[in-house]
């Protein structure tokens, strides 16, 4: 894939939602478990499909007569990759931007951040620990 890997659209991460709970699965099958208000057609589903494997979000195997569909791409990683899609868009890359503006919102208040900062020392910690082990 060429350039910078946009986030997954709302369809695609619904799609994407059921091979990660699922695991490999056909058109069928994924129609079947996708949540939402409205049944989307069979066609639909499979078009998406296709789209998410020319993306190379997922793969598909020929099973019998009908493909199964595969996700390439783990739950973190498409995470990841909206998270830093979302703060290079919407705050010129900066993380403290994110930040502030979630402050300013009032959607991350004191006890939160101080949750943020113990998880933030565990994984120092932790990742010094690695470093001793790999010595």
């Amino acid at each position: 894939m060429k350039g910078p890997q946009r986030q997954l659209t709302r369809l695609e991460l619904r799609i994407m939602k059921v091979l990660w709970d699922s695991g490999p699965s056909n058109v069928q099958a994924v129609q079947e478990k996708l949540v939402g208000s409205t049944k989307l057609a069979y066609t639909t589903v499979q078009t998406m499909l296709n789209v998410l494997h020319r993306k190379g979000r997922v793969k598909r195997t020929l099973r019998g007569r009908a493909f199964e569909y595969e996700a390439l791409i783990t739950r973190d990683r498409a995470v990841s990759q909206a998270i830093r899609d979302t703060i290079d868009r919407l705050f010129g890359g900066s993380v403290e931007g994110l930040l502030m503006s979630l402050v300013k919102s009032k959607q991350l208040d004191p006890k939160k951040l101080e949750k943020l900062s113990a998880l933030l020392k565990e994984q120092q910690r932790s990742e010094k620990e690695d470093s001793r082990g790999n010595d």
